[in-house]
């Protein structure tokens, strides 16, 4: 066990796991107490807190993804860059990274491809428009979830475009097989560049097989730079004309003849989604002459401007030999010839001189090119590769040990201490670990049985539980590695141990268009809780119906689940509202009712007087929201007005007017009633009028 598993950093994350060790990092699958998630947190090694460039790289990968927020971009929770240690907190990520599963498939379907694509450039054209260029697209740097989402990670050479745009060492950076030719010299790396790694990747893709392959890391960089690539349709035929022109664009060596952008390769990746049919004629120069190559690496290695061809035709120069004058005797071209062999042997002899004095010379300095072999003994491989200082070709065997840690350099050659050119053949034995031992099959044993019969083996143990319908609780389901699998000797081995059948979940009960306290019946009637209730004022649903929910109807949920709902406030729902007035007593006729709201007639009719009611008039009109004047005019005349407030769904009177007859101008009949004269006013009206 190292020391950070089952340690808490920081008061906050309990370290379960390590799952995984990169180059500059552990990495740890954690689990936050306060946020009551799990998370995946990057902890730097200890052998590279003195390292100031191990630092800011570690630093930069923080910087880099603390700005970025996509759905295909793994997030950033927490940083910490103490004395003691730095890491970072990240999302965690349940799922494989693209390089395992291209290991696994092979060769991807072409609609597979391009979904995956798809993803990867919608988080670079993320991360392009806030100034972030990745410089390190690999498939090992893409993690795939199970439901085929990709999350772009690892941004720890990354940079911003804003800053030094050139590379700061004089060794190419990312992963020689998927890096852009630009990259290769050590020249300008831009957007362009992560441009060139994802044809790299679509190449891969579809085909099963990377564009340059060689024996080692300088020879692949040089066909990067020198070698175009074989046509995915020669090695793959079912690939469509267009999805091949897309692949072939994004891996112009020169990077003006690329995509310019994430967005524009996306743009064509869609077209052809709409078209697979679809050509783009896409044409570039060929220079049909012969085109004379030199090692940029070696230049950028040492400290000279490379030259290599950039696609433009340069025809070679060859100096016009002279012509020979014809002189007017045979005695004058003796004497010319006898000059011209006279300062022919001069020369030579000087040029021997100096040819001389330079070996004694070289015999007695140290050339530029070499450099004094450092001790690698003891570091661990993956170090002195990572390392800018070291420009050596390395080849690697391999050697058991199980005193040491696996991936320790055991020895080298040449020696420590002997001159060696500076990119010169170094052998490295590494080690390759323990001796490698049969897992015992413990299925189905009871956990305490399984642990001792795998530490009998000589593993170490530890347990997950996890829910099982098939296997009782406290049984094994199973191991990883799996039974009967090698692994090393003494490293842990996970036994996977059931807790039972999983609590059955329950779908969520549809209660959209339900009143409120029925929707919360429903709900925690089915096992489930109810939880925030908002209000909505832009519904026209009446007052208290449930508009939505979350989760959503028929989501299954665990029991206890918590339903928020939200429910309509009735601000936009269209009400009926009532006015009554009471009609003038000892009316012997038919009366002429008129009703406006806010000036529109609403009511034009003949109301009979009728005593045994008391003359009770009912208005009825709707409305949304705000508050109307409705006017009752009697015979003609003004007689009552209301203000309608459809806010709160009451009305109110607020002018009363004599009715007057047309048979007897004098009278002075009130259009309202007082309290005493209105009598018994129904109970089932839902509104009273008010004075």
């Amino acid at each position: 066990m190292d020391k950070y598993t089952g340690k808490r950093l920081d008061g906050r994350y309990e370290i379960h796991e390590l799952i995984g060790v990169g180059g500059m990092a552990y990495v740890y699958r954690a689990y936050d107490i306060i946020d009551d998630r799990t998370v995946a947190i990057k902890i730097l090694k200890d052998e590279f807190l003195g390292n100031q460039d191990f630092i800011r790289r570690f630093k930069n990968e923080s910087k880099a993804i603390a700005v970025l927020s996509h759905p295909n971009i793994v997030k950033v929770y927490d940083v910490s860059f103490g004395d003691r240690i730095q890491y970072i907190v990240e999302e965690y990520i349940d799922g494989i990274t693209l390089k395992e599963y291209l290991d696994q498939q092979r060769e991807l379907k072409w609609k597979e491809a391009v979904h995956f694509t798809l993803q990867i450039l919608r988080a670079l054209n993320h991360a392009h428009s806030k100034g972030i260029v990745h410089r390190d697209i690999k498939p090992q740097n893409i993690m795939l979830l199970q439901d085929g989402t990709i999350k772009v990670t690892d941004f720890g050479i990354a940079r911003f475009s804003r800053s030094e745009t050139r590379t700061m060492t004089d060794k190419a950076i990312g992963s020689v097989h998927y890096i852009a030719p630009e990259q290769a010299r050590g020249e300008v790396a831009d957007e362009r560049a992560d441009i060139y790694s994802v044809g790299v990747m679509l190449y891969e893709m579809l085909t099963g097989t990377l564009p340059f392959e060689a024996d080692n890391a300088v020879s692949v960089a040089i066909m990067q730079l020198q070698a175009d690539p074989k046509p995915p349709r020669d090695i793959n035929p079912a690939i469509p004309e267009g999805l091949e022109e897309i692949t072939m664009r994004a891996m112009q060596k020169n990077p003006d003849q690329r995509y310019q952008s994430a967005a524009e390769m996306l743009e064509d990746i869609e077209a052809f989604q709409r078209n697979p049919s679809i050509s783009f004629q896409y044409k570039y120069f060929i220079d049909e002459k012969p085109t004379k190559y030199v090692n940029a690496i070696s230049a950028v290695r040492n400290g000279r401007a490379p030259s290599y061809n950039d696609g433009y035709d340069y025809d070679d120069y060859e100096e016009e030999p002279p012509r020979r004058r014809q002189s007017s005797s045979g005695g004058n071209n003796k004497k010319t010839m006898m000059v011209v062999l006279g300062i022919l042997a001069a020369f030579l002899i000087v040029a021997l001189s100096i040819g001389i004095a330079a070996i004694f010379r070289s015999c007695s300095t140290q050339p530029d090119d070499t450099m004094t072999m450092p001790n690698l003994v003891g570091q661990l491989y993956t170090d002195v590769q990572n390392n800018e200082e070291y420009a050596f070709k390395f080849s690697v065997e391999t050697r058991e040990d199980s005193s040491q840690e696996t991936g320790i350099i055991l020895d080298q050659t040449p020696a420590a201490g002997m001159s060696v050119k500076k990119d010169g053949e170094v052998l490295l034995v590494v080690n390759s670990g323990a001796k490698t031992i049969n897992v015992p099959d413990v299925t189905n044993y009871l956990q305490a049985d399984a642990e001792q019969t795998l530490q009998n083996a000589g593993f170490e143990t530890t347990v997950i539980e996890v829910p099982d319908d098939k296997i009782a609780a406290g049984y094994v389901t199973s191991t990883e590695p799996k039974g009967n699998a090698t692994a090393p000797e003494g490293s842990t081995v996970k036994i996977l141990v059931s807790t039972g059948p999983e609590n059955e979940q329950i779908a969520v009960p549809n209660v959209i268009d339900k009143n409120i306290e029925a929707a919360r019946t429903e709900i925690e009637a089915a096992g489930l809780q109810v939880g925030d209730v908002t209000l909505q004022d832009d519904s026209d649903k009446p007052e208290n119906t449930v508009i939505e929910t979350n989760p959503l109807p028929g989501v299954p949920v665990d029991p206890d689940t918590k339903v928020n709902i939200v429910v309509s406030s009735g601000k936009q729902s269209e009400k009926t509202l009532e006015a009554n007035v009471h009609l003038p007593l000892n009316v012997s006729h038919d009366i002429e009712l008129k009703a406006y709201l806010d000036g529109t007639v609403m009511e034009d009719g003949v109301r009979t007087v009728n005593p045994a009611y008391n003359n009770l008039c009912t208005i009825k009109v709707t409305g949304t929201s705000g508050q109307k004047t409705l006017v009752i005019e009697l015979d003609g005349n003004k007689y009552a007005v209301f203000i309608m407030d459809f806010d709160t769904g009451k009305p109110s009177q607020v002018e009363s007017y004599p009715y007057v007859d047309p048979g007897s101008p004098s009278s002075d009949t009130p259009g309202t009633d007082t309290e005493e004269d209105w009598g018994d006013i129904p109970t089932d009206l839902p509104i009273t009028p008010t004075e």
